[in-house]
Parts: structure tokens; sequence; C-alpha cells
């Protein structure tokens, strides 16, 4: 049996709120990585993936559970742990040789031993000639590429990667990925397991060997997938697609669910959103109602030909369910009715499809046109529903929702908003 790298038992974070209350991150997370895997953490901004990834590293520390790392506990930075980061982080007055051997510099190493493994490490990642290079003279994915080799020189037993390609263009990202998977595949990596964050479906399937999905508010694994394919892995093999559409089943599954028990317990003002614009709504609208969707699409397909991960796509989509535009469900997106009235309708019918699903399904938005309608001066300063807001959910998430409903409100001219004085009134309303 492999040997047990890395073990999280009922791992608890929670990080205090202005107003005394703590805002839990991670809630009973576990979860092990063995010699030899690729595990993948996936799901949605605010699962506290990167939060994790903070506790292994040592850099944090939970306030409930365990983490063992080779059979010891995780107590303070854990030596043989390396972390690559979405930013490229590096020193912009070393060169490249300069930034791969800090690490081992801080190991106190012989300099003759330091320079050895630096350019061994920057041969290895595909930068033989780039030594004496700054880093404004490298492209986005060599500059990532200079933060793998820093991560690696150290020889860690375990990798952690936090979207290591997420602020890369899609062609370099693919070249990296896959100089990285080839490396691994070749016993190449001076490492002995990887932990990879990311937003990114087809990412995952293409490098882990376990991917485990990510619920979030506050963040738990609720379901593990072992992606049973040979390397190289083509997107194109039914396989690949299969478990593409499994991950996006078993995410919109939870959504859907949730959505459900919120229709029946009925929305509230406290019911927390995620800001979609407008143009993101008929985008989506417009694109399943179209060839070769006609009204109903794949989330998998349309996510791909519309160029959109998890994290863009979901939002939209869900806004699209609580306006009752569109449902999602067993990883597909059927437009409604109304949906389907918006795709074909001119500006004006849209504002009014808008309005009307925002006074029939969003409490919020009627709440805050009840208020401007009752007040003499027909306005209302921002920071009074933001109060409001906050009795019921942490201050980030009070701030997105109320922009959410401002957003699709001053669309629909349900009501208007003065962001320079912050004022919500009734002055353009329809």
């Amino acid at each position: 049996m492999a040997e047990t790298l890395l073990d999280v038992h009922e791992v608890q974070r929670s990080f205090p709120r202005p107003g005394g209350e703590d805002l839990l991150v991670l809630d009973g997370v576990n979860l092990n990585l063995h010699e030899g895997e690729i595990v993948g953490l996936l799901g949605r901004s605010g699962s506290g993936k990167s939060t994790l990834l903070r506790l292994i590293a040592g850099l944090a520390r939970p306030q409930g559970g365990t983490l063992t790392y080779m059979g010891q506990p995780i107590d303070g930075p854990a030596s043989g742990v390396s972390m690559v980061f979405q930013s490229f982080a590096l020193f912009p007055w070393l060169t490249v040789l300069e930034n791969v051997q800090l690490g081992l510099e801080a190991l106190g190493l012989p300099d003759k031993e330091i320079r050895t493994r630096a350019l061994a490490a920057i041969d290895l990642i595909g930068l033989d000639g780039y030594e004496s290079a700054y880093p404004r003279e490298l492209s986005g994915g060599m500059r990532q590429r200079v933060g793998f080799a820093r991560a690696l020189v150290v020889h860690p037993n375990i990798l952690l990667m936090d979207e290591p390609f997420s602020a890369l263009d899609v062609l370099t990202a693919e070249n990296l990925r896959t100089d990285l998977v080839e490396l691994w595949v070749q016993r190449k990596l001076p490492i002995k397991g990887i932990i990879l964050v990311t937003h990114n479906i087809e990412e995952a399937v293409q490098m882990c060997d376990r991917v485990l999905l990510f619920s979030a508010n506050p963040g738990r694994v609720v379901t593990e997938i072992k992606i049973e394919i040979p390397r190289p892995r083509e997107r194109t093999d039914t396989a690949f697609e299969d478990y593409i559409d499994r991950i996006y089943v078993e995410m919109t599954a939870r959504r859907v669910e949730r959505h459900r028990q919120q229709q029946m317990t009925s929305l509230g003002i406290d019911t927390p959103m995620t800001h979609v614009s407008p143009n993101s709504l008929a985008g989506l609208i417009e694109a399943v109602a179209a060839p070769p969707y006609n009204g109903k699409a794949d989330l998998p397909d349309i996510g791909s030909d519309l160029q959109l991960e998890i994290d863009e796509l979901f939002p939209v989509a869900e806004a699209l369910q609580i306006l009752k535009l569109g449902d999602v469900e067993g990883g597909d997106i059927k437009l409604t009715h109304m949906g389907k009235r918006f795709a074909e309708g001119e500006t004006n019918e849209r504002k009014e499809i808008i309005q009307r699903a925002l006074l029939a399904q969003v409490p919020l938005a009627v709440h805050i046109r009840r208020i401007l309608d009752e007040r003499s001066n027909h306005s209302a300063p921002r920071r009074r529903f933001i109060d409001e807001l906050e009795d019921h959910m942490a201050e980030e998430a009070a701030e997105e929702t109320l922009r959410a409903v401002t957003s699709w409100a001053r669309f629909g001219e349900l009501f208007s908003y003065d962001d320079e004085n912050e004022t919500f009134s009734l002055e353009n309303p329809t």
C-alpha cells in the first residue's frame, strides 16, 4: 500500500467578523494524500480550498481537527511541503537563477550544491538558457515556470498548487499543464504527491487521480471521484467527457437541491446572492436559445463554447433559476417559457420580464421598492439596506447580495441607484 503523506481529519477553520461572530470557512474537512497521487480540490470561490492549503503548509492553524504530515502533526511551516501560487510571486530584482536559489539558501546548503540543484530545476522545468534573465523579460508562462522551479528545487514530498494556471492564457496554461503531467508520469519530478486547487473541471480530469468536490459556506468535502483513465488523457475520449459530465451533474445536483429547499421555504431578503450582470444573464440565455441548443444545453458543452469555468457559469445559471428564466438539473440548463420570451424580446420587453421576475421572486427587490414607495422623497440610503442584510450574513455577502439585486433592478427599471451619493430612488422607474 502506498505511503500516506498527508492526513486531514475533521478540520475546522473560521475567521472573526467585525461584529464579533466568527465566519466558519471550513467545517469537518477530511482528506488524505498517498504517495504517487495527484489530488484535486474542486469547487467555487468561498469553499475554503486555498485556506486548506495554507493549513497543510503550516502557514495557519485550524480551530478544530488534526493535520498529519508523514506521521507527524503539522505545527508551523512543514519541511518538505512547497507551494506554487496563482500569482507568480517572484522578486523582480532577482534573476531566474537567484529566484530559484532562494529556498535552498534558506536551508543553509553549500553554495556549490545550491547552484547545481537550482540549475537542474531550471533545466527540468524548461527554462534552460534563461538563468540570467529578470522576471520582466519573461512571459507569464515562463514566470510561472520559475515559480514551479523554485518550489521543486527543495525536493519537497508534497507540492501544493493553488490555481497555478488561472493567470495564464488558454494555450500557455495547456502547454504548462501538459509538461507538468509528462514530467510526473516519467517520474522526473522530485516529489511524492501533489494537491491541486482548481475551478477548472477539465483541468481536474486531465491532471488528477482523485477529485474532491467542495461545497461552500462553509467548505466541506461532499464527493470524491476517482479518475480512472490512463495517462496521457485526451479530451476527445468518451471516458474523459463522461467524467466531466459526471462532475457537472454532481455539482449541479447539490445546487438544485439547495435551490428547491429555498423555494419550499421561500426566498427571504436574507438569502445571499451572487452578483451576475444583466449582460451575463442575457448572454447565457441567448446562447442556450440559439442553435444547436434550441432552449436546452448540456452545461459542460455550453461552458466550453462560452469558455466559462464553473465559477463563472454556475452563478449565471443560478441567477436564471432565481428569476425563473431557466432550470438546472442533471447537468443541463433549460430555458423556461419566460426565458424563451426574454431571448426573443426586444430591450423594453426584456426589461419588463426582469422587473416582473424581481417583484415575483426576489423579496429584497420588493422590500427596497416598498421602502422607496412609502417615503415622501422616494429615496433611501444604501447603508440602510446593508445594515439590514448584515444582521443575517457576513459583510462581504451583504455587499454582493445588494449589488446583485441593484444591478438587476436598474436593468428592469424597478428603481434607480446613484453610486456617487450611495442612494436608491424612484427617479427613473417604470
